[in-house]
C-alpha cells in the first residue's frame, strides 16, 4: 500500500531536531562544569520524573495501558540502546573530540538505518530514497572537505563509532516498537526513557565524582529535560508511528546543517562558501528520502 504524502509528521520530526541542535550548544557549555555521563544521567532521569508524573495522571484517567512481558523487553532494550548507550556516547563523544569531527561521524547513520531497515524491518527505501541517501552523504562531503576524514583521540573516535552504531540500532527498534499503534508514545517514551536514564544516571555516579551544581547549570538541565527531552523524545517516538526508519534517520542528521547554524549565530564559527553548498545538498537530500511515493493507477 503507498503512502500518501506526510507533511504534519516530517514537521514535527524537523522541530524535535531543531531541539536536538540546541542541545549541542548547551551541551557544549554544561561540559564545562559537569562530567559528561551525570550530565546525561541528570538530564534524562528528572525528564523521565516528569514525564511519569504526567503519565501518571494520563493513566489514572483509565488510560493505563497493558504492557506483556515482551513489551517491557522490547521497552528496555530500547531504553538502554537509545538513552543509556546512545546518549551517554553523545555526551562523552563531545567531551572528546571537536564537534565538528563528531557531527560527521554521526551522519554515517544514515546509510546504515537504510540497510539495516531492510534486513530487519522488510522497509525497503524506494530508488528515489536511495538517491537522496546519496545526495545527503555528498553534502557530508562538500561540507567538511577536504577534512573528510575526522580527527580526534582513538578514544573519542571509538565513543563516536559506538554512537553510530547504537543509534542506528535503536532507529530500528524505535520504528519496530512504534509502527504499531498499540503502544501510544508517551507509554513508549515513559517506560523506556525510566530505564535507560537509570543506568545512565547510576554508571555517571558510580564513576564520576559529584560537581558543584549552581543555578545556572540546574537551569540548563531544567530546560535540557523537561523540552529538549520530555517533549522532544515523545514527539519523535509519535513520528516514528508514521515516518520510516530511513526517513527518520535522515531527517535526524539535518541536524549537521542546524548546528551549523547554531554555531554561526551563537558560537562565532563561520561557515564558508563550500559549507553553505554542502548544507544546501544536504537539505536536497532529505527532501529527496521524503519524496511520496506514486499512488497505484
Amino acid at each position: 500500500m503507498s503512502k500518501s504524502p506526510q507533511i504534519v509528521p516530517v514537521l514535527q520530526a524537523l522541530l524535535v531536531t531543531f531541539l536536538w541542535s540546541t542541545s549541542w550548544v548547551l551541551i557544549k557549555f554544561g561540559l564545562v562544569g559537569i562530567p559528561p555521563l551525570i550530565f546525561a544521567g541528570l538530564r534524562y532521569f528528572l525528564a523521565f520524573v516528569v514525564l511519569a508524573i504526567y503519565a501518571a495522571w494520563m493513566w489514572r484517567a483509565g488510560r493505563r495501558p497493558a504492557l506483556t512481558g515482551r513489551d517491557w523487553l522490547a521497552l528496555a532494550g530500547y531504553g538502554l540502546l537509545f538513552y543509556a548507550v546512545t546518549q551517554g556516547a553523545q555526551f562523552l563523544g563531545l567531551e572528546l573530540l571537536p564537534a565538528i569531527s563528531f557531527s560527521l561521524l554521526l551522519n554515517f547513520s544514515a546509510p546504515l538505518v537504510a540497510l539495516l531497515s531492510i534486513i530487519f524491518l522488510r522497509e525497503l527505501p524506494t530508488p528515489v530514497q536511495w538517491l537522496g541517501i546519496i545526495v545527503f552523504l555528498t553534502g557530508v562531503g562538500l561540507y567538511f572537505y577536504p577534512a573528510l576524514l575526522p580527527s580526534g583521540p582513538l578514544a573519542g573516535l571509538l565513543v563516536a563509532g559506538v554512537n553510530v552504531l547504537a543509534a542506528s540500532l535503536s532507529a530500528i527498534l524505535g520504528r519496530a516498537i512504534n509502527r504499531h499503534s498499540r503502544l501510544d508514545a508517551l507509554t513508549v517514551t515513559v517506560v523506556s526513557m525510566g530505564i535507560g536514564s537509570a543506568v545512565l544516571l547510576g554508571a555517571g555516579l558510580a564513576l564520576e565524582p559529584w560537581p558543584a551544581l549552581g543555578w545556572p547549570e540546574w537551569l540548563n538541565i531544567a530546560w535540557l529535560a523537561v523540552v529538549n527531552t520530555a517533549f522532544a523524545f515523545t514527539l519523535w517516538n509519535h513520528t516514528l508511528r508514521i515516518l520510516s526508519a530511513t526517513q527518520s534517520s535522515v531527517i535526524n542528521n539535518l541536524m549537521l546543517v542546524q548546528i551549523a547554524l547554531l554555531a554561526w549565530l551563537f558560537l562565532g564559527e563561520r561557515p564558508t562558501p563550500l559549507h553553505w553548498l554542502g548544507m544546501l545538498v544536504v537539505l536536497v537530500g532529505v527532501a529527496l528520502v521524503n519524496w511520496p511515493r506514486r499512488r497505484p493507477v
